[in-house]
This record gives structure tokens, sequence and C-alpha cells, in this order.
């Protein structure tokens, strides 16, 4: 299971283990099963802080327990946690063990402190890159509470299970036995969850802050790179992010970032929060911002209100609230939004095994994903608005040797069709013979763009047709001391290597505004 190379690494890391453990195997006949017994030795034969106990007390099987050797401290795996799990796997080895997270000293006291039984349930697939922010606060949120209980559940490996649930898209969570969230959460928003508390007292923290020189709202490529440039300045930065690393986190492959030949989306923002965190940088996560007043003066202050009712005031204010996926906007997308219709195909397509979808969009995400699931999926139908597709040749190329793929172009996607709990169909208009045509299928992935998050900056700074904050060569809006950078403006390439320059750009910028105001403005503000 293991080679050599990965061996020598996993036996440094358990070597950090405190308190012994024991894998408490359930299994049964099958091929998998004999999988999760090799790796379980494998394991065990690298530390002798490590048994292997068969028990087979489990309903699900193949699955193993990890658990402090005389507690009932413990987290469950079932199936066998490789692909993007595997990090989850030897997170969970360290902590069971006795390894301290890095969790801050006051959210660990928050989960210490949930009164209630909590029992989890996760479920993710191999591939899929957002779940093992999941999977991992969930085995963390466990470790530390006696009262949490969480199993992590290879979708690929209980497909019965996933069926019967209804389950199209991952990572997806019940608690006790009913839904509870669906998609990337870490243990802060399960928190919020959790304790709806912790929301009005985090607000109440944040708006008793300090007014900031510059405060960067959104935290993806553009934001990060704004606050290290503001931060290396020496003057009070501050980011408010709906979520640290934005777009980039549900990017799967980055091939295109200069000087790193290959990386993965997570890995970028791991690199990307800890090289924020060099510097002092006040970092708001989970603050999504709902209000833009700028100031009434030059050199005055700019107010930011999030939709958790803070308020932040600030000097200068950059704006690099990025994108998100664009919807088809048709009947039926909403009501079958992850139960067929999903937006990732790296993290849903293993759920669709030997079925039908369809993917919408020709562009090279479009093309990309339908290359990807034609691996796993029964029949791939490609539908293209335009003429041809959009694609590098390269991967038309690909697309047309794959005899399982059909694409459709000049076609308009019309509606989304279901039996009330799953997608059954999708009928598209055929644009040079305006006809309708119906696909029965089981799955659609939307790949067809991107939309910028600037819905709440409506009358406050210009935008474009397209709600793209307009900027000049500056990074500078339409309101003196506000400048925006990234996938939310009207720079053309959506790039992340272009978004880290612009964040650069608009926060030289910025701190260029902030030296050469007047001494009297500056003073007054």
């Amino acid at each position: 299971m293991l080679d050599q190379n990965l061996k020598t690494q996993l036996k440094g890391y358990l070597a950090n283990i405190r308190q012994p453990i024991e894998l408490v195997a359930s299994t049964n006949d099958s091929a998998k099963s004999r999988e999760m017994m090799e790796l379980l030795d494998e394991v065990a034969a690298l530390s002798d802080q490590v048994s292997v106990v068969r028990a087979d007390d489990d309903q699900r099987r193949p699955s193993f327990l990890i658990r402090r050797v005389g507690t009932d401290i413990g987290v469950r795996f079932a199936g066998v946690p490789m692909g993007h799990e595997f990090t989850s796997l030897v997170l969970a080895l360290l902590q069971v063990g006795g390894h301290p997270s890095k969790l801050s000293q006051e959210v660990i006291a928050q989960v210490q402190a949930l009164d209630g039984d909590y029992q989890f349930e996760s479920y993710f697939s191999l591939t899929c890159q957002n779940c093992p922010d999941v999977v991992q606060a969930l085995n963390l949120m466990s470790v530390l509470n006696p009262r949490i209980r969480h199993v992590a559940i290879e979708g690929g490996a209980f497909q019965d299970e996933v069926e019967a649930r209804q389950i199209m898209s991952v990572p997806a969570i019940f608690l006790n036995g009913e839904p509870f969230a669906q998609g990337r959460m870490d243990v802060e928003q399960i928190l919020a969850k959790l304790d709806t508390g912790a929301v009005a007292r985090t607000a109440a923290k944040i708006s008793a802050k300090e007014p900031f020189e510059v405060l960067v709202v959104g935290g993806g490529p553009a934001g990060a790179s704004a606050a290290i440039y503001a931060a290396r300045k020496g003057i009070r930065t501050g980011i408010a992010t709906e979520r640290f690393g934005g777009q980039v986190l549900d990017t799967m492959s980055i091939e295109n970032f200069i000087s790193v030949p290959h990386t993965e989306g997570p890995k970028l923002v791991a690199q990307l929060e800890q090289h924020v965190g060099d510097y002092d940088v006040d970092v708001m996560n989970l603050q999504k911002a709902a209000k833009l007043v700028p100031a009434t003066q030059e050199g005055g202050l700019h107010e930011v209100t999030l939709e958790s009712g803070a308020t932040l005031k600030a000097r200068t204010v950059i704006l690099s609230t990025g994108a998100r996926w664009r919807q088809m906007n048709v009947p039926g997308e909403d009501a079958y939004r992850n139960k067929g219709v999903t937006y990732c195909p790296h993290c849903d397509g293993p759920l669709f095994k030997g079925k039908r979808v369809a993917v919408i969009g020709g562009g090279n995400s479009g093309v990309e994903a339908a290359i990807d699931l034609a691996g796993i999926v029964a029949h791939v139908t490609l539908i293209e608005f335009d003429r041809d597709l959009r694609a590098d040749a390269v991967l038309q190329r690909k697309l047309a040797s794959l005899p399982n793929v059909k694409v459709i172009t000049s076609a308009l996607t019309t509606e989304v069709k279901g039996d009330g709990s799953k997608v059954t169909s999708l009928t598209y208009k055929d644009r040079n013979h305006d006809t309708l045509h119906e696909i029965e299928l089981e799955g659609i992935f939307v790949q067809i763009g991107l939309v910028p998050n600037t819905e709440w900056l409506k009358d406050t700074v210009a935008l474009s047709n397209r709600g793209e904050i307009e900027i000049d060569h500056r990074g500078e809006t339409s309101r003196p001391g506000i400048f925006a950078a990234g996938d939310c403006t009207t720079v053309p390439y959506k790039q992340i290597v272009i978004a880290m320059g612009e964040g650069s750009k608009a926060s030289l910028s910025a701190f260029d505004y902030l030296i050469r105001l007047p001494a009297d403005l500056a003073e007054a503000a």
C-alpha cells in the first residue's frame, strides 16, 4: 500500500505519538477489507506505539477505529483513507495519540465546552480536495470532546449507503442521523452552526477593533498578496474574508503558477495562509462583507459592515472578493443542487460511477471535466452554447479520442428535470433548428465560468455591465481610498498569478495614497 518513501515520512510523523493507540478493525471477505488490513499492518509496523486489533464489531465493513488505549477517545474511518484523505489518517493517528493540534486555545475551549451528544457521519470521495477539511475538523473535535463522535465514510466503498441517503455531492455531513451540512467546512464553521451564540460574540469582538490603515476584503490570492505588501510597510492591516483561499480552494490542479510546475489549490492556500501569518495581519475568517460606506471626505474612514453585524473601519479598503461558479439559471437547477446538479467534477465524480452525466460548458474547465469523468462514468454528454468548443486544441483532441463522450454544440440548456429527490434528465434547445431535446441522465456538472462577488457593492463603486469593479491601472476604484484587485475587477484573464500581482499593486497604491494625504486630513480622520 505504501511505498518506501511514504513509509519513511510516516515513520517520522508517528514518532510524535505520545500515548499508545490501537487500530481496531472490522472486516469482511472483500478485497477492500484486505486492502485496509494491509494498510493498517504497514502503519503499525512503523511505530511501537501503534497496534492492530481485530474486533469485527462495527456494522460498516471494512472500517477501523483509531482509539487511544484505555480510553474512549477515538475516530473511525469506513473504507480505506488513501488519496486526499491519507493526510486525514496521519493527523488522526497523531491527535488520538496525544499530539497537540494547531487550533487556538480559544477555539479548543469552545469545542470542549459544547454541551450535548453529537454523532457525526461525513461522506467523502478519495478524489475530493474539499473533503479532508471536513474529515479533519470533525476528527479533531471528537478527540477534544468525548461527547462528539465521528465516522468518516468513503462513499465509493459504501455505494448502497450513499444511494439510500441520496448523497450526490461530497463532502456531506450528517449529525445524529440527519443532514447537517454540505461542502467544505472547518472547525470554526462547524462550531458556528452548533454554538449559535458564537457569531454574536465574534461580531462584538470585531466591532471593538481599532480602525485599520488598510483593510482587505477577501482572502484569495489577490487579498493575501495585498495584505502581505501592506503589512511589510509596517501599517495596521486586516483581512476580512468569507473563507481564506477563496476559489483556489476548489481548484484541483494548478500547472501555470510560474516557477511551480504543479501544485493543488488547498496546498497553495495553506502556503498563502502561512505566509500571511508571518506578518502582523489581523485575519478575520468566516466574515462575509455585506455593505460598504465610503468616507464622506478624502482621508476619512471607510466603513465595512459584515453579515454577522460587525462593523470595521479603515483609512483605505482593498476589495478582493473574487468570483464564484456561474449558474445556468434554468428551472430545476436550484431544486436539484447537490441532488445531481454539481459544480465540482473532482469532488463528486466518483459518486456517479457507471452513470450517465452531462457537462455544461466547452471551455478548458468543461472539457477537462468531461475528460476526467469519462474514466469514471458510463457516458458523458458535453453541451456547449457556441458553435465550436473554446478549449485548448490539445484538450479537444484528447476529448475526441474518448469513446464514451458525445459533444453537442449550438445548444442551450433550458431545464433540469428530476423525480423530486434526484436528477433524471435535462432539456436543451438546438439553436440551429430551434428544437427541444431531452437527455436522460443522473448528473449535471456545470462549468460555464465565473460571476464576480460584487452584488453588495451596487451603487457604492462603479461596476461594469458584468458586475466587475471598474479600476484603473493603479487598482483605484471610482471612490478615493478604495482599491480593488483580482477576479472581481475588470482586469482581463482571471488567473492566480495575475490576481497576486494585482493585489500587490493595489496595496502599493493604497500605501502611496496614505502617505500623500495632507497632514490635517489624516489627523481629522
